[in-house]
């Protein structure tokens, strides 16, 4: 089963197409007219394996929430929809990401069940043109879209290195947790 997902979503305030192939190279095109935030979308894609493109249009002069949060549901969405019943899948991963003096650490478990809980301690409210509050909007939309239970923390001096190593954590613990490993549903309920 091909697990790719082309999805699109618009709205008053954003215009997004997302393409997606978890069984990927990890290669990319991203265009979201923030370059921060590209720049994690293609490290989330490289260190998960995953074919990833993002087309983003959204009202950025007003600030980066819209974008930033419809990307994230999208993504949920299209992550969600790739993996069907999820027979099979791995279901839980976690991952631990150093770069240089930060550390993050992301936890899942697609259980169909989405809640999300984040310690990420920034100190600067920007990060180039992206706003270091919606880091964890944007993780709060995936796990909401995708129903995934995510955990995720972060420690470090810099920024720009805490956030790189939790996208990076992110993109590991949904690369090992979508990995088809046997031929069963994940759950003692028999479904997710």
């Amino acid at each position: 089963m091909e697990r790719k997902k082309k999805l699109e979503r618009k709205t008053s305030e954003t215009d997004i197409k997302i393409s997606i192939n978890l069984d990927g190279e990890g290669k990319s095109n991203i265009s979201t007219g923030i370059e921060f935030f590209d720049h994690m979308l293609e490290a989330f894609a490289r260190h998960g394996l995953f074919d990833l493109e993002v087309f983003a249009e959204g009202d950025t002069g007003v600030d980066d929430h819209h974008t930033v949060e419809d990307v994230g549901i999208l993504l949920g969405e299209a992550i969600n929809q790739c993996l069907g019943d999820k027979k099979g899948i791995k279901r839980m991963a976690h991952a631990l990401v150093p770069m240089d003096e930060s550390l993050a650490m992301v936890a899942i478990d697609i259980s169909g069940r989405s809640y999300t809980v984040l310690h990420l301690p920034f100190k600067k409210s920007k990060v180039g043109q992206l706003s270091t509050e919606n880091v964890g909007h944007f993780m709060e939309s995936v796990s909401r879209t995708g129903k995934i239970n995510l955990h995720a923390r972060c420690e470090g001096e810099n920024d720009h290195h805490q956030i790189e190593a939790l996208f990076k954590a992110l993109a590991r613990s949904l690369h090992d947790a979508t990995r088809i490993t046997h031929q069963s549903i994940p759950s003692t309920k028999g479904v997710i």
